[in-house]
């Protein structure tokens, strides 16, 4: 997934950057007006971070180049926490959401996700073994089946299923899973969530398929 920021504050940009590249983003970043339009001219991305205040022009002309540019692509503005002009502005003009500044990073990339999930319905279904979740609907099922899970057990598995292939540290959840909901997990906790939802989505819960230990590291979905 290829994503331009287009911010001139220098640690905005650095910040932003670290964890998109972390999550698996390509990242272009231009800091004026010109040289985002430019970039909109000769390259495809498939979704766009704008600051609304730049140094060297306005964020708003971005979004309408974008929009020229990329009628589909999803548009997030980042905006000043008390701009409601801005806000309400920028969703006029086609964006389709907004981060308030300062922002927390793990809201900011479920918010990404969902923008993604929206403008590409296809990719919203996510499927290992016989499991199969709809992050449209939000809907999961095994073997055809639905599977009732509670809105915790759901978060823990989207972001499982989202990282299929990678390491997922016990850390990784509790900040992701958790902390994004203003809650604190214990590791007892934790491994009673983890019981549990595999409970509902493995064949043999005792000898897990889908959500496998990798000991002294973390947990992983295979591919």
């Amino acid at each position: 997934m290829r994503v331009l920021l287009v911010e001139d504050d220098h640690a905005i940009v650095r910040a932003l950057s670290e964890l998109l590249s972390g999550e698996g983003f390509e990242v272009t970043v231009e800091a004026t007006q010109r040289g985002a339009c430019s970039q909109l001219d000769s390259h495809v991305f498939d979704i766009a971070l704008l600051d609304v205040t730049l140094a060297e022009g306005s964020g708003f002309a971005v979004c309408a180049a974008a929009r020229a540019a990329a009628p589909s692509m999803p548009v997030i503005f980042l905006t000043a926490s008390d701009d409601e002009y801005s806000t309400v502005a920028g969703l006029d003009m086609g964006a389709v959401d907004y981060i308030a500044k300062p922002f927390r990073p793990h809201e900011l990339m479920s918010r990404i996700r969902g923008a993604l999930r929206r403008a590409n319905p296809a990719d919203s279904v996510l499927t290992v073994d016989d499991v199969r979740i709809d992050a449209s609907s939000g809907v999961v099922t095994k073997d055809g089946q639905e599977v009732f899970l509670s809105a915790l057990e759901y978060r823990l598995l989207l972001y499982f299923f989202q990282r299929k292939g990678k390491l997922v540290t016990r850390e990784n959840l509790k900040d992701a899973v958790w902390d994004s909901a203003g809650e604190y997990i214990s590791d007892n906790a934790l491994n009673v969530y983890i019981k549990r939802l595999r409970e509902k989505v493995e064949a043999d819960p005792s000898a897990p398929r889908i959500i496998v230990t990798v000991r002294g590291l973390g947990y992983k979905v295979e591919e």
